[in-house]
């Protein structure tokens, strides 16, 4: 994981299961082939014609023309198709009700709903933005301990809300006993307090909510001391911390509290122009858009969303990163068609965008050397396409098969 002024020595890679680089039972112990595909290694990298990935114990060992393949491998047919490293989806949630399933059910249950929502759309790995730790910590177990089919899973748990600023929304989806248990700290000493307890408990991200929606249209920020002290206590133990921003104000404190990442851009845009922007890129934040949530969730309104627009588009200008992220889980739209357009709309390339989904956040979470290319000696993280997003970012939907780990997750026939 790499964190603004945070060095890399001092973030665990052991230990927790959001982070470790060992082979665990989501990993496929045997051998896996795709063959005769056109391989983008990387999204600024020239792409392998015709190409063969050879993945070993989870691991890809081989990518080249001249591979042999071994008779025991499992094979998956590229020919005319098109193979890339896995997705990430920056900004979900788990919080809808089929995600507390238990019992004798629970597993087929829970895979098919990890397949609709993650893996037949290509995403090998997830970032949780905000939910219930002992039902996402427990899904995440299940995954990588017992062998569950799904992404990886990194997870924020609950966030953290400004003083009496619990976002209105949630009034819908948190049982009214438990609102009282959401963190609202209240000074910087009882920021850090949750956030020490957050760490303990396994998150590997804080979320703060530096401007709240607390009523409609009425954004209550957190005072800048206690955003800056629950940024201080996560850098401490190596874990990034996402805003969610929703005006110039929420947005400032982000900015000046240090934060890594802006899991939205801010929606109330006024005043937010070209030095604060400025000051993100230079402060090496990256920013999730999650535009087709805006679209779907808030308004259509083209006097709306065109500020977002302009925003999103400006950062990247700027050479701002952003990471591929839609809010699914509270957006209950599963599709990602709307998110490329608007993308494409801000200006994005489609090699652009394919490093929004693969490169950008393994760089940003410090994983890049082991996932988000198609490299010998990453993890076999991949996703076969009908056809070429570099030529048609749409490509991106068409997802033919997704495998995590060497181990096959979705594979249309």
């Amino acid at each position: 994981m790499v964190l603004v002024g945070i060095p890399s020595s001092n973030v665990p890679t052991q230990g927790r299961v959001g982070f470790t680089d060992d082979l665990d039972s989501s990993v496929e112990p045997g051998e896996l082939v795709v063959r005769d595909a056109r391989i983008l290694v990387a999204p600024d990298t020239p792409p392998i014609d015709r190409g063969t990935v050879l993945v070993r114990r989870g691991k890809i060992v081989e990518v080249g023309t001249n591979v042999v393949v071994p008779p025991t491998a499992k094979v998956i047919e590229g020919a005319g198709r098109v193979l890339t490293a896995g997705f990430w989806n920056t900004h979900v949630h788990f919080t809808e009700p089929k995600w507390r399933t238990r019992g004798r059910y629970a597993r087929p249950l829970l895979e098919v709903h990890l397949h609709d929502m993650l893996t037949s759309r290509g995403f090998t790995t997830v970032v949780d933005t905000g939910s219930d730790p002992r039902y996402t910590l427990r899904l995440r177990r299940n995954i990588e301990l017992e062998g569950w089919l799904g992404p990886r899973i990194y997870t924020a748990g609950p966030g953290l809300y400004p003083p009496h600023g619990i976002p209105y929304y949630l009034r819908d989806t948190v049982p009214a006993l438990l609102r009282p248990f959401l963190p609202t700290p209240s000074n910087p000493r009882r920021a850090r307090r949750v956030v020490e307890r957050s760490v303990a408990r396994g998150v590997d991200l804080i979320k703060l909510f530096t401007g709240s929606y607390a009523e409609p249209g009425t954004v209550r920020p957190m005072p800048e001391p206690i955003a800056r002290a629950a940024v201080e206590a996560a850098h401490e133990h190596g874990r990034p911390v996402f805003s969610h921003p929703s005006n110039l104000e929420g947005t400032r404190v982000a900015v000046r509290a240090g934060v890594d990442v802006l899991a939205h851009p801010p929606d109330q845009t006024a005043g937010v122009g070209e030095p604060l922007i400025r000051e993100m890129v230079d402060r090496r934040i990256s920013m999730i858009p999650t535009l087709q949530m805006f679209e779907r969730t808030v308004s259509t309104a083209r006097s709306y969303l065109q500020p977002i627009y302009e925003v999103v588009r400006r950062f990247h200008e700027l050479g701002g990163s952003l990471l591929f992220g839609t809010d699914v889980g509270y957006m209950p739209d599963y599709s990602i068609d709307d998110e490329l357009r608007a993308l494409g709309g801000c200006g994005l390339s489609p090699s652009e965008i394919l490093r929004s989904l693969t490169t950008a956040p393994a760089a940003k979470f410090g994983v890049g050397a082991a996932v988000g290319t198609v490299v010998p000696g990453a993890r076999a993280d991949l996703v076969l396409l009908d056809a070429d997003p570099l030529e048609d970012p749409r490509a991106l939907t068409r997802v033919r098969a997704t495998v995590r780990g060497g181990r096959i997750l979705h594979r249309l026939p």
